[in-house]
Formats: structure tokens, C-alpha cells, sequence
């Protein structure tokens, strides 16, 4: 089975790829529990691919979730789909990156690169034939743009021959948090160049526009948002 391994970085990167898993999870028939309970074998085909089998028959997403602030952890176990997965799976600091590349890729990121790693190296370990890695993650912030970017250059340094893939959140002046939104994408738009086969953009303002201009009325949550467009760029793949 080709296998990948899902990396979800920083406050952005984990909400929307909470979204994501709850997709596919419903789509294979698996419930917050883990457990199968699908209507078909059809849902069970290819589900290794984003799952480990545990004992009892239990389905875990294959998966490492990362932040360096605790709270954006809490928010995901307090989830609906919160047991869903491995306690070793969660990777968390005290601090936060302070919206602030440089933290997350030269300081507060770099004291936690080495455990994530670990995680990372142990999933990968696991697999019977590992097609690659994917990273959902926002370049605005400091958490997605520094420590996403120091995680996929050593990914990229331990694994030379295995895929990557980014779905990368960019900034946008009519959508943006802090006014140093800029600064961290453009620092981090190197290292998705250098290390990266393939970085699906998502767009924060295009999103937002479609969605109010076709689809919607009122203005959705940017997570159920991205969760849609990734999901839109793996159907279309």
C-alpha cells in the first residue's frame, strides 16, 4: 500500500486539517472513536493509506499534529474527533511563535523539530511501502510559515526520494490577522521552492470570495473553507 504520512502545523494547519480528517474519516466509515462502521467494504479499500490498523480494530490516522501553543492541542482532543487520535501524535510548546518566522524556524520551532521528527521517523518506519508526506499549514503565521518550513527542509533532507506536498495558506490584505503576514510568507516561499514537488496554494481572499459570490450568502469559517479546497484538489487528483 502506498502510504502517506499527514503533518498539520501551527493554529491554522490544524484546524483545517481536523476538518480534513473528519471528512475522510466519514467517507471511509470510521466514527470519532476510530472504529469501523461503514456501509460497504467499498470504504475499507486503500484505507491504509491515511491509517494505521491498531489492535481491536481500531483505525488511527497517520498523522502529526503540531503547534507551540498548548491550547490549539487542547482545542483538537476537546473535538468531536479528538480520540480519533494517537496520544504520540501531539507535538505542543508553552510559548506560541508570536507570528513571528524567525521563532519558529530558529528557536522556540527548533526545540521541538528534533521530538517531531521522532514521530515523523516512526510513522514512516511503519509503513510497508511510503508514497510521501503532506503538510497543511498557513504562511502567515509564525507557527505554519517558520516551523512548517524547518520541518520540510528535514523532511526533505531524511527522505530525498519520497514526495512531498504543501497545502499552503497564503495571506491576503483584505483577509489578515497581523501586518507581518507578508514578511512570513515571503521568507517561507524559499524553502516550499527549494523542498516542496508540489504546494497547492490556497488563497484566504479568493476562498472567501467565491464562496460569498456563488455559494453562500453569509461569510463561512475559513477551516470549513480550506477543508473544501483540499478536499476539492484530492478529488480532482
Amino acid at each position: 500500500m502506498r502510504e502517506i504520512v499527514h503533518i498539520q502545523v501551527g493554529q491554522a494547519g490544524n484546524n483545517i486539517g481536523n476538518k480534513f480528517w473528519e471528512v475522510i474519516s466519514d467517507e471511509h466509515g470510521i466514527d470519532p472513536t476510530g472504529h469501523w462502521h461503514g456501509d460497504t467494504d467499498l470504504q475499507l479499500e486503500r484505507i491504509n493509506v491515511y491509517y494505521n490498523e491498531a489492535s481491536g480494530g481500531r483505525f488511527v490516522p497517520r498523522a502529526v499534529l503540531v503547534d507551540l501553543e498548548e491550547s490549539t492541542m487542547d482545542s483538537v482532543r476537546s473535538g468531536p474527533f479528538g480520540r480519533l487520535f494517537s496520544p504520540d501524535s501531539f507535538v505542543f510548546g508553552r510559548g506560541g511563535a508570536s507570528n513571528n518566522f524567525a521563532k519558529g524556524m530558529y528557536t522556540e520551532g527548533a526545540e521541538l523539530a528534533d521530538t517531531v521528527l521522532d514521530i515523523i521517523r516512526k510513522e514512516a518506519e511503519g509503513c510497508d511501502l511510503l508514497q510521501g508526506f503532506q503538510m497543511v499549514h498557513s504562511i502567515g503565521g509564525g507557527t505554519g510559515s517558520g516551523m512548517g518550513c524547518l520541518l520540510l527542509d528535514k523532511i526533505r533532507e531524511e527522505y530525498p526520494d519520497r514526495i512531498i506536498s504543501t497545502f499552503t495558506i497564503i495571506p491576503s490584505p483584505k483577509v489578515s490577522d497581523t501586518v507581518v503576514e507578508p514578511y512570513n510568507a515571503t521568507m517561507s516561499i524559499t524553502h516550499l521552492v527549494e523542498n516542496s514537488d508540489e504546494t497547492y496554494i490556497i488563497g484566504k481572499n479568493e476562498i472567501f470570495t467565491l464562496f460569498l459570490l456563488v455559494i453562500y450568502y453569509s461569510l463561512p469559517q475559513l477551516d470549513v473553507l480550506c477543508r473544501s479546497q483540499i478536499l476539492a484538489i484530492f478529488r480532482s487528483i
